[in-house]
């Protein structure tokens, strides 16, 4: 992520070439979102405008997922016994838009994949309001962890798709258009920052046999030495019924 970045946005990758591996079968994928930036070269305003960060510096140690419904031990009666339903996903469908009213985030998503290097996709960064999903992991509703990308500002434009990404609060809604013409819901866990040597790879691509949400972004103070973000924000999300 230069702040003076080339027509055309570098593969992104570790921190100055240390790529991120997709997880999968065959391949991990290292989410170190650098490089190219997911996600963005520096905005240049005369007073530099800082995207919000939130207050979380590491992230949790297993995001809890959410019951399909919400609990209260008041509707137990004495003796009864507290039971986990099986998680249930949807059938695979590829995301078209996502929705985050509290941001005022409502874009389009395209799909992303990985280069030949093995190194993950980025949106590029002459499109920076696009939000991207990482095609080889779940789509969203499916059990499993859904991953969308994006980038927070660009030179081009300015602040991107998901500039506010670091606003969000737990109990916030993400909604995610699907392809078969359905939407899906899910509740905000927990939002944090975790720098991009130190990434939590298994909390973003590991296994879970819940439907889950990962929405990511660049954070920290732009380094205008290194032309580079330090951290990155990450929004974990659970299912809603």
């Amino acid at each position: 992520m230069s702040s003076r970045p080339d027509a055309t946005a570098r593969r992104a990758g570790g921190r100055h070439g240390s790529p991120w591996r997709a997880v999968g079968a065959a391949v991990v994928v290292l989410l170190a979102m650098v490089g190219s930036g997911l996600i963005g070269a520096s905005l240049r305003p005369v007073e530099p405008v800082r995207p919000p960060q939130p207050l979380a510096q590491a992230g949790p140690s297993t995001p809890e997922p959410r019951a399909s419904e919400p609990f209260d031990d008041a509707d137990l009666d004495d003796g009864d016994a507290v039971t986990t339903r099986p998680a249930t996903g949807l059938p695979r469908s590829a995301p078209t838009t996502i929705t985050i009213p509290r941001i005022g985030v409502n874009a389009k998503i395209m799909m992303l994949g990985t280069n030949a290097d093995g190194t993950v996709e980025v949106p590029p960064l002459d499109q920076a309001m696009l939000a991207g999903w990482y095609s080889p992991g779940p789509s969203p509703g499916e059990v499993g962890n859904s991953v969308i990308v994006g980038h927070v500002d660009s030179a081009a434009i300015g602040a991107a798709v998901f500039f506010s990404l670091g606003a969000l609060q737990s109990g916030d809604v993400i909604t995610v258009s699907r392809a078969d013409g359905g939407s899906v819901d899910f509740r905000v866990d927990s939002v944090s920052a975790h720098p991009k040597d130190a990434f939590p790879t298994e909390q973003v691509y590991g296994p879970s046999d819940r439907p889950g949400l990962r929405v990511i972004t660049c954070g920290g103070q732009f380094d205008e030495v290194k032309g580079d973000y330090p951290d990155n924000v990450i929004v974990f999300a659970s299912l809603m019924s």
